[in-house]
Order: C-alpha cells, then sequence, then structure tokens
C-alpha cells in the first residue's frame, strides 16, 4: 500500500460539486441509477475485451452489481467484478470529466440552476451524482487482468480535493462506499434502495443482487437445532433485455425508464420505436428521440448515442457507425442476430450487415419524425427549435434521404406574420401562386433582418410567400438544396429572377432617363460594384445589393470573414428603383461631385440594408452630411 497522494479538481468538476453539493436537488434518487448504470457498463465492457481474452475473467465469469447498506454507519456500497480502472484511468474518468460540452454544460446551469439540476443526470456525469447524497465518497478499483497489487483507492469529500492511494484489491471491479449526508440518511434502508433499484434499474441486463436474511435451521454444540439468521444475495432486479421482451409486454413507463438509462436523461423521450426485423437480416432496434439536446450535441466527435448489441452482448457505442452524424441526437439500441461475437470494430467499419441494419435504422427515424410532424404537431414543434439545425446537416450528409429530409424542415415564412418556423416546404408548394414554379427565400442575419429587407418588397406586394431563413447553417443548405417536389428554390437576394421580366409599358423619353442614370451611377460607383441595373423587385427603398447565381451571395461573404476563414472579393450589382424620389433627384442632379455623394450613400444604404458593414463608415457619414447640409 502506497502513501496517499492527494490531487487537486478541475475546475470545472469542482464548480459542478459545489452545485450538487449546496443547492436543493428535487430528485436525490437519481445517484442509485447512475451509479448502477455506470456498473452495467463495466460490465458490458468486461465481457466484450474478454472475448478475445479469457483471462480477464479470472476464472469468474459470473457478472453482476451488488448494493449494500449500513445502517448504523449510514453508508451505501455499490459494487460490481467489471472491467474496473487501474490507476490512469481513475484520474481520467474520476478525476476530471473528459468531455468537450462540460464547460458549456456548466455555463448552461449557472443561467439556471433550478432548472439545470433537474438536468444533471442527462448530461452525463453520472459519478458525481454520488456527492447529492453522499459527504464523502471512497472508490476501489482493480483493472481486470492486473494483479491485485494494483488497486487503486480515491477518496474525496467533494471539497476541491480527492487522494489517491495504491492498495490491495483481490477480486477486480469497482466498489464505490457513499457515507450520506444527515438529510439523506434514508437511504441505508433495504425497502428505500430496492424501490429505486426496481424503478430505475430493473432494465439492467445483469443481476443488481442486495442482501436479504434468511431464517434456517441449525445444531448447536449440544445438538439442539436453532433458528438462526443467514444473509443470501437476492436478485432485486428483472435482468433482461427490454429491447428482446416483445412490445405487448414492454409499458410505457418501462420504455420511459429504458430510455432514462440508455439517454442519461431524467425527462421522457419525445418517441420512441421498437422494431424486430427477420428476414436475410435479423435485428432488433429500440431507438428513442430525446425531448432536449444532450449537453454533447454539437460535438460531432462525441460517441454517445446508440449502442451495438451482437446477442445481447455489448459491442459498441460509436454512433456513427449505426447513425449518421446528423441523427446524432437519436439514443437507444440495436441487438443483431447475424454479426459474430468475436467481430472486431476494424470488420465492423465496412460491414455489409452493419450497412444495412443502418439504413433500415436511419429510415426507422425519419419515419418516426414524419410521423410525429403529421399527427402530433405539438411535439414537433418541440422538436425542431432543439434538433433542427441538426437535422438540416443530412441535406448534404445523406444523399440518398435528401428528399424526405427536406420535407422535414421547417422555416419562417411571411404568410405566418412571426418568427416560428413552422412552415414546411409542401406548405410553401400548396399555397403557390397560379404560373409560379419556384419556392422563394431570404437568408439573413436575423428573422428581423430577413421581413425588413428590401428584396421582400415586390413579394408582399403580389403576395407571394417567401421563406425567411437566419440559422448559421442556412447559406449551406440551401447550397445543397437546390429542388423539392420538382420545384426549384430560389434566393430572392440573385439576380436573376422570374418576376423581374414583368416590365411595364415604358415610354420612350423615361426609357432614356433610366439608362443615362444607370450610366452614371455606374462610373460613380465602377470601384464599387460590377453593375448598375433597374430592379423589378423594389417598390418603397430607393436601391438593394444583389449577385449572380455563380457568385457566392453577400451574405456568406459575411459569415467566412467573421469566421476568420478567406472568402473571395465579389463585387455586388446594385439595383436600383428609378420612381423613388431619391433617384429621381439624383437624376436631376448637375453637380456631379454632389451626384457622386448621393451614389455613395444610396450605396453604403443598401450595403447596411443588407446586413453588411461599411469598408469606410467615416466617409458615408462625411458624404451623408454634406448632403444634409
Amino acid at each position: 500500500m502506497s502513501q496517499p497522494e492527494t490531487h487537486g479538481f478541475q475546475t470545472e468538476v469542482k464548480e459542478l460539486l459545489q452545485l450538487m453539493i449546496h443547492s436543493l436537488y428535487s430528485n436525490p434518487e437519481i445517484f442509485l441509477r447512475e451509479l448502477v448504470s455506470n456498473s452495467s457498463d463495466a460490465c458490458d465492457k468486461l465481457r466484450f475485451e474478454a472475448i478475445s481474452d479469457e483471462a480477464l475473467y479470472e476464472g469468474d465469469e459470473s457478472l453482476l452489481i451488488r448494493v449494500r447498506f449500513d445502517e448504523l454507519a449510514k453508508t451505501v456500497t455499490i459494487s460490481d467484478n467489471g472491467i474496473g480502472m487501474n490507476r490512469d484511468e481513475v484520474i481520467q474518468n474520476v478525476g476530471t470529466i473528459a468531455r468537450s460540452g462540460t464547460k458549456a454544460f456548466m455555463q448552461k446551469l449557472g443561467q439556471d440552476q433550478s432548472k439545470g439540476l433537474q438536468q444533471i443526470g442527462q448530461f452525463g456525469v453520472g459519478f458525481y451524482s454520488a456527492f447529492i447524497v453522499a459527504e464523502e465518497v471512497e472508490l476501489t478499483t482493480r483493472r481486470a487482468g492486473t494483479g491485485h497489487e494494483h488497486g487503486v483507492r480515491w477518496t474525496s469529500r467533494g471539497e476541491g480535493e480527492y487522494t489517491l492511494e495504491t492498495v490491495d484489491v483481490a477480486e477486480r471491479g469497482t466498489t464505490i462506499v457513499l457515507h450520506l449526508r444527515e438529510d439523506h440518511h434514508d437511504f441505508a434502508n433495504d425497502w428505500r434502495l430496492r424501490s429505486v433499484i426496481r424503478k430505475y434499474s430493473d432494465h439492467i441486463t445483469f443481476p443488481v443482487e442486495m442482501l436479504k436474511v434468511s431464517t434456517k435451521t441449525a445444531e448447536d454444540e449440544s445438538s439442539e437445532e436453532q433458528v438462526v439468521d443467514v444473509p443470501e444475495w437476492e436478485r432485486v432486479n428483472d435482468a433482461h433485455a427490454l429491447w428482446a421482451r416483445s412490445k405487448s409486454e414492454i409499458s410505457d413507463e418501462e420504455y420511459t425508464e429504458f430510455y432514462k438509462h440508455v439517454g442519461h436523461d431524467w425527462e421522457a423521450p419525445l418517441a420512441w420505436s421498437h422494431n424486430k426485423v427477420e428476414g436475410k437480416t435479423e435485428y432488433t432496434s429500440l431507438l428513442y428521440l430525446p425531448g432536449r439536446a444532450p449537453f454533447d450535441l454539437w460535438d460531432r466527435e462525441s460517441k454517445q448515442g446508440v449502442k451495438l448489441y451482437v446477442k445481447r452482448v455489448f459491442i459498441m457505442d460509436d454512433a456513427e457507425k449505426l447513425m449518421p452524424r446528423y441523427l446524432r441526437f437519436v439514443r437507444g439500441v440495436i441487438d443483431s442476430a447475424d454479426l459474430p461475437l468475436n467481430v472486431s470494430r476494424e470488420i465492423l467499419q465496412s460491414n455489409r450487415i452493419l450497412d444495412t441494419i443502418r439504413q433500415g435504422s436511419v429510415k426507422r427515424v425519419l419515419g418516426m419524425l414524419e410521423q410525429m410532424a403529421s399527427n402530433e404537431s405539438e411535439k414537433y414543434a418541440k422538436f425542431w427549435p432543439t434538433f433542427g439545425q441538426v437535422l438540416k446537416e443530412g441535406i448534404g450528409e445523406d444523399f440518398g434521404n435528401r428528399e424526405q429530409i427536406a420535407g422535414l424542415l421547417r422555416f419562417a415564412s411571411t404568410h405566418t406574420g412571426n418568427d416560428e418556423q413552422t412552415v414546411s416546404l409542401n406548405d410553401a408548394i400548396e399555397r403557390m401562386q397560379e404560373g409560379q414554379d419556384e419556392i422563394y427565400y431570404i437568408i439573413a442575419d436575423s428573422y428581423a433582418a430577413a421581413l425588413a429587407s428590401p428584396h421582400l418588397e415586390i413579394f408582399r406586394k403580389k403576395g407571394i410567400e417567401v421563406m425567411l431563413l437566419w440559422d448559421r447553417i442556412d447559406e449551406w443548405l440551401m447550397s445543397q438544396l437546390p429542388e423539392f417536389e420538382g420545384k426549384k428554390l430560389k434566393s430572392v437576394t440573385r439576380a436573376e429572377l422570374s418576376l423581374d421580366e414583368e416590365a411595364g409599358e415604358e415610354t420612350l423619353e423615361a426609357k432614356e432617363n433610366q439608362d443615362a442614370l444607370v450610366e452614371r451611377l455606374k462610373k460613380a460607383l465602377s470601384d464599387q460594384v460590377d453593375d448598375v441595373r433597374v430592379s423589378k423587385r423594389l417598390v418603397d427603398s430607393p436601391a438593394c445589393l444583389v449577385t449572380t447565381e455563380e457568385e457566392m451571395s453577400l451574405h456568406l461573404q459575411r459569415l467566412l470573414k467573421e469566421a476568420g476563414q478567406q472568402a473571395p472579393v465579389v463585387k455586388p450589382i446594385l439595383e436600383i428603383n428609378p420612381a423613388h424620389r431619391l433617384l429621381q433627384r439624383a437624376a436631376a442632379e448637375a453637380d456631379e461631385g454632389r451626384f457622386e455623394d448621393v451614389a455613395r450613400v444610396l450605396l453604403g444604404q443598401a450595403t447596411l440594408a443588407e446586413g453588411g458593414h461599411l469598408s469606410d463608415a467615416a466617409d458615408f457619414v462625411t458624404r451623408l452630411n454634406r448632403l444634409l447640409a
């Protein structure tokens, strides 16, 4: 046994522990669910690694989890004979939170602690939930396959530091002893622990055992029979894989509790799909749509998601092999009967069976979303703001299902008059005017900017619906979605619009005056714009900026620059409204210096209306002041 070493917690862990310890938690029993789930994962990992190295079992292949309590000492102990941890793994997994989203999680909790505390289980910080009920936690562990002298003991009161020491541990696995806080002594009780295990962990596929006192008859020294109490280990949970049971045997409550186990979530899922597929490829899938986003939703490298089992033996939880990245929010399990138990992760990289399972599962999830969108609009209205931007990634990532994904997209629209993203592309098609064969949209920095854009004026006048987009992914999205249901999607900020062809009758004199004004503007702005044209889309505004189909949009240029990336310099096209008073006064201006001021101010106004930034704001202000004076 070595001398204990003292280590400091990672800053974020310290903040999290203090939040748990000093805040009222409405569901303290979550700690047992989380610790039992961790023990189940440890048993799963041992069973998988032992496929290629049976020596890891150390002569004992029965994997189980045991829960004990001491009513006098006020302790609860959770132990398992799973894979265990070595010293480095203890420091990595317990001394820190090795998750990229922890900082965002802490910020979210800081914004609304009363709600955030109910989400702790959801954010995958299960081990630390022990400090909700414990004033001190002692973890003793030894990794399977190492000698008894390589055991590790980790101890902490959750106050910023923890101690590590090397100890002798006879059996593989992990044991966690919780020294209960005074206000949580009720957990040192047989009935209390059994009820929590049955409530949250009944579906765990390994036996969860507790001691039960049985009476037996024994002979004493005088050969007289006496009744004595003999403690025996008794299974508390059902220990059957939930997904392997018939759907008719499973209640909604059981489905919900299983989701909380696999999703590390405290809230119920929005929906689930449980299916057994038979034929050339046989597998069972139980897939869930969460009600809220996991903390690592935007971490595309996160592997938490759908777990793969082969004949109920856990193989991996690498979500990308089972679900495309745009469906990384899906939780659940897939159990294959066709894959060999000794399958390696390298073989899984290009496995035909796994490809079939993945394709079928994707169809299942998209079908679930379509059903929700059609029949449970309230649920879909909750789903879309949470996961909509992630689903949009599928337009470019999953070409085979692009049309189906596009049908699930939701946008704000000039038709609804608010910023709620509730309008589908099918809705827009149904409301198309006679002769209209394009779905129009505009992308801006915000809903307000999109709605106020001068590009919408002719559409508003004609009563034509325009989709309003402002998510950062929307530029990329629309570049990947040229059409839907045979209808082209068209940006109203592009120069080539079919509406432009609807020119009214003009006198020859008016045409000549317009041409002269256009030429003067081209000359004055030759270094700033690619062309100047008379617009048919403007009604109330004097000017606007557009680009051609082949060129990068002005909005995308701004996004790239803000992200610190190089963007090609694209000169926009200035479209003018000759009927506007400012343009009429400009046309009548004889002083070329003053005319240039007007031209530059018009261009600056159009840039600002577009949501852009002036390259020389001081020059714009100077010219505007001269005109005002």
